[in-house]
């Protein structure tokens, strides 16, 4: 359940349930997540006997963004085994994926995002460079076919 308020929450905060259930551990844990998204498209149409020399808008498909999550590599072969369900054409595969964001001390979910018919289709991990001193990275693009909120 959305929780409004007059001054904006942080981005800091928040939950993942990768259709698991599980919010915690380093399963769960992502740095960054971007592109929660959807449009719903129109469609112009005109009839050729139409009185008014304009088009209509007729309310068309809904269509939702890919969202990229990255996280550090921390050793885990969950996402790469959900990506091989996936590959290998298992139906079962799809996830509700559930986003949460959190008030700043953690005691209350503000917001919900829920990717529903979730499945991954693409992971990167990297870049790896042996001058660096940054975290290992892997980033997944999870694409989903509705998005809900609450």
């Amino acid at each position: 359940m959305a929780v409004y308020r007059d001054r904006p929450y942080v981005q800091f905060n928040f939950l993942v349930d990768l259709g698991t259930g599980n919010t915690d551990g380093p399963d769960a844990g992502f740095q960054e997540i971007s592109n929660i998204g959807m449009e719903v498209t129109v469609v112009d149409y005109r009839n050729g006997n139409e009185k008014e020399n304009s088009v209509r808008k007729i309310t068309g498909l809904n269509k939702t963004t890919d969202v990229t999550m990255k996280r550090g590599v921390i050793g885990s072969l969950t996402l790469y085994n959900w990506l091989h369900q996936i590959r290998n054409g298992d139906q079962n595969a799809l996830r509700t994926i559930t986003i949460q964001l959190q008030n700043e001390d953690h005691t209350e979910i503000v917001q919900t995002w829920k990717l529903l018919r979730a499945r991954i289709i693409k992971h990167v991990s990297g870049p790896l460079n042996a001058k660096g001193t940054d975290v290992a990275m892997e980033e997944l693009t999870i694409a989903y076919e509705r998005l809900e909120m609450e």
